[in-house]
Formats: C-alpha cells, sequence, structure tokens
C-alpha cells in the first residue's frame, strides 16, 4: 500500500473525531483535556464561594498577634487569586495551585506562632483560616500526583486540628468542636478527590477506548485498501502488460515491434497511474520553469513550503505535456514519501534543463533517516510504480540513493536523438 493510501486511510479515520485546539496534540487526550478543564472551573467556582468567605470573616474579630494578621492574610490570598485566575484561563494551573496548596500549609503552621499573644479563641467560632482548608485540598487535586492528593487530603484538616488546639492550649472546651471541624474537613476533602478520581479514570477509559478504535478501523480500512489495489494491479498486468508481452513475442516485422513497444510503454503507464485519474490530458510542450511552479504549487497542497531551486540553460527548453505530468507525478509521490517517513527533514527540490537537446532532471532530497530500497515490500508501490515505472513509462530514469545522511531521488529525462 502507498504512502498516499495510508495517509488518506488516516486522515478519514482522524476526520470522524471532532477538531479542536485542544485535540490538535494528540488523539489519547481528547477526553482527558476536557475533564481537567471542567474540574479546573469546578474548582474555581467553590474556592471563589470559600475565598470571599474567609475574606470576609479575616474583617472579623482578629486572632492573630500585632503583624502577622496582614502577612497571613496576603501570603493566602494571594496565591489563591493567582490560583482562581489559572483556573478560569486555563493556563498554568497546576503550577499556581501547587504554590497555593504549599503557602497555605505553611500558613497553618504559623499559626500558633501567629497567634501568641491575640485575641484568645472562642470555641463555637472558626478562624477565617478555617474556611480555606478544603480549598487546599482541592489544589492539590490539581497539582499533584494521586498519591500526594491522598496524603494532602489528610494532612491540611490534622494540621488544622492540632494547631488549633495547640492556640487554644490543649483546652477541653475546644476537643469537641476541632474534632468536628477536622472530621468535616476529612469527609468533604476526600470526596471532592474520589469524584476527581473518578471523572478522570472514566476519561482516560473513554480515550483509550477511542483511540483503540480508530487504530482498528484504520488497520481495517487499510487492509482493505490493499486488497483493492492488489486486485487492481492484477487487472492491469493481466491485460495489459501480458498482452503486451504476447504481442512482442509474436512480432515478425519493424512495425509489429513498434506497436508492441508503444503497447509495453501504455502498460507501464497504467501501472504507474494505479492510483491516478486515468485521463492524461493533452501532450502539448511544457517548459522547465513551468515544471517547477506546479511542484511548488503542488507542495502547498501537500502542506509544506517548497522553493524549487532551478538551473534552465537555453531558451524554454521544453519536454512533451506526457513527460512532463510523469514527471511532476514522480517528484510528488518523492516529496510525500519524504514528509511520510522522514518528516521532511531537510527537504529541498531541483530543477535542472538544458535546449539543445533537451534534458530535463528533477532530484528530490531530505535529510531523514533514509531506507533499505531493497527490503521495501513488494507490495508497496510509492517507489516502483509511482515514481519508477511511471518515469520509465516516458522514456526516463530513476536512481535513488538512500542512506543515514538522507535520501536522493533522481529524475532523468533527455530527448532522443536522430
Amino acid at each position: 500500500m502507498t504512502a498516499d493510501a495510508t495517509g488518506s486511510v488516516l486522515d478519514d479515520a482522524w476526520g470522524h473525531i471532532p477538531q479542536t485546539r485542544e485535540t490538535s496534540a494528540g488523539l489519547g487526550s481528547f477526553t482527558r483535556r476536557r475533564i481537567e478543564r471542567a474540574i479546573a472551573l469546578a474548582v474555581a467556582f467553590g474556592a471563589l464561594i470559600l475565598g470571599i468567605q474567609a475574606f470576609l470573616e479575616s474583617f472579623g474579630p482578629i486572632e492573630e498577634g500585632p503583624g502577622w494578621h496582614q502577612v497571613l492574610v496576603i501570603g493566602t490570598f494571594g496565591p489563591l487569586a493567582l490560583m482562581l485566575l489559572a483556573c478560569v484561563i486555563g493556563r498554568g494551573v497546576r503550577f499556581f495551585a501547587g504554590l497555593f496548596a504549599l503557602l497555605y500549609l505553611v500558613a497553618l503552621l504559623l499559626w500558633p506562632i501567629a497567634t501568641r499573644g491575640g485575641t484568645a479563641p472562642v470555641p463555637t467560632a472558626e478562624p477565617w483560616i478555617w474556611y480555606l482548608v478544603n480549598v487546599g485540598t482541592v489544589a492539590a487535586v490539581l497539582a499533584f500526583p494521586l498519591l500526594v492528593q491522598l496524603g494532602w487530603t489528610a494532612l491540611l484538616p490534622l494540621v488544622f486540628g492540632l494547631v488549633r488546639l495547640i492556640q487554644a492550649g490543649f483546652a477541653q472546651d475546644f476537643w469537641i468542636p476541632v474534632l468536628l471541624d477536622v472530621s468535616f474537613a476529612l469527609i468533604l476533602g476526600f470526596i471532592l478527590l474520589t469524584l476527581a478520581w473518578v471523572f478522570r479514570s472514566v476519561s482516560a477509559n473513554v480515550d483509550e477506548t477511542r483511540a483503540r478504535a480508530v487504530e482498528s478501523y484504520a488497520s481495517a480500512a487499510a487492509a482493505a485498501a490493499t486488497e483493492q489495489e492488489r486486485v487492481a494491479v492484477a487487472a492491469l498486468m493481466h491485460d495489459s502488460v501480458l498482452a503486451a508481452l504476447i504481442a512482442a513475442e509474436r512480432a515478425q516485422t519493424d512495425r509489429e515491434r513498434t506497436l508492441a513497444a508503444a503497447m509495453a510503454r501504455e502498460a507501464l503507464t497504467r501501472l504507474a497511474n494505479t492510483e491516478q485519474d486515468p485521463e492524461e490530458g493533452p501532450d502539448e510542450p511544457r517548459d522547465a520553469a513551468a515544471i517547477a511552479d506546479e511542484i511548488e504549487h503542488i507542495s502547498g497542497d501537500l502542506g509544506v513550503e517548497v522553493t524549487v531551486e532551478r538551473s534552465i540553460d537555453g531558451e524554454h527548453p521544453a519536454v512533451p505535456g506526457r513527460v512532463a505530468r510523469a514527471l511532476i507525478l514522480a517528484t510528488m509521490q518523492a516529496i510525500t514519501n519524504s514528509i511520510e517517513h522522514a518528516d521532511g527533514e531537510g527537504l529541498a527540490v531541483a530543477v535542472r534543463a538544458v535546449a539543445d537537446p533537451v534534458q530535463l532532471r528533477i532530484e528530490v532530497h531530505d535529510t531523514g533517516r533514509g531506507f533499505d530500497l531493497e527490503g521495501v515490500p513488494d507490495d508497496r508501490l510509492g517507489i516502483r510504480a509511482s515514481i519508477i515505472a511511471r518515469v520509465a513509462a516516458v522514456g526516463g530514469t530513476t536512481r535513488i540513493a538512500s542512506g543515514e545522511h538522507g535520501t536522493t531521488v533522481r529524475l532523468e529525462w533527455r530527448e532522443a536523438t536522430a
């Protein structure tokens, strides 16, 4: 199966999947990316509500000592605002969520020190920093791997309970309220963590199933295309090539030999154009400059910008139309192969022509990893039929040199001299 056929199969399969900027990076992250975006927006919404509540509470009775309140408020709400902004715009979510989770833990650890000399705490009234405990746990869900998420979801409520008891001097009046607060934070934190894990697992399974389905579809379509191509080639060989061989064997006169040669040339042309439209068009001569222009134009349609290097001696050297078409099609096949198998690395095309007698040479060169021409399977017609046979059908020659430093395909046609 040719590189063109393989590409068309994959393009057709990919066309069944909605395309956006987020999915162009890879098929395997189609659903996962959207789930991550939805989780980030949901976290932003919930964190905004709790953040506003905590911020308003920070204007109430201040439990921190002199100078500590402003430091903790700025050090906590500043990173929170950056995290909310990152979640909304969809950029830098992991970094800013991780930053808030770490700085909030630091604020909790500093709480016993910050509250020395401050207002005595009340057992039934939670400080403003309490309202952000579960914001810190969901920030860990956005930023860290699963094991760290589990640890963080358990750590923050326990740290809050410990620092709250230290602040109150482990007074008995605080034990039950603190245990209730810690229990509530643990339950809510693990519920949120479980929901995020479930959604992510489902999205990963959906992406994996979709990728397997597309791969299976592409393999089936490729197998069908290969079989159709083999049938077409077999029919051509039977109807055209064998007929030409029989005619050549039976030829007795010069005229019969000439007709047999024409039949063989036509058979090779049909074989080379198996995947092309059967119409060949007029045979009016085309000059080398026009051929170079068309190569540049068709290359643009393939998605690569190729500037053809031109070296044209004499006044408008021209070749027959059928020769020009064959050389252009063979050149485009060589360019397609370079794109498919060498990623178009170092791709360059050169056209050289002289006028008397007319000689035309086209070289396609890339700096990819190269290949072993003898190792190409017999059923791959991209080189043998679409390049070598096509050029041979119009009386031209093909030379292919490939190695670790790249591949060069040289197509030549020379006007027959009397």
